[in-house]
């Protein structure tokens, strides 16, 4: 995500740790990331939307990680 951009709040709570998104992906166990990167891609496309662009759903899921776990992936405590 650009610097700067802000995720809308309903999305944010919807794929944070309290909500509904957030408990498929399970912040801060092992593959949270790549669950991130199929579960949004999966409700991008759901409507039959393109789905997003490398850069910008790894950046998503990056960033959506370090809200929920307050690390980058792969260094959030109990992540191997």
């Amino acid at each position: 995500m650009a610097e700067g951009t802000q995720l809308p709040p309903h999305l944010l709570a919807y794929w944070s740790a309290g909500g509904k998104g957030g408990a498929e992906i399970q912040w801060g166990i092992s593959g949270d990331f790549d669950r991130c990167i199929t579960l949004v891609q999966e409700a991008v496309t759901k409507g039959g939307n393109a789905p997003l662009g490398d850069r910008t759903i790894k950046g998503l899921c990056a960033t959506l990680h370090k809200i929920n776990t307050g690390a980058s992936p792969g260094h959030a405590a109990g992540e191997k």
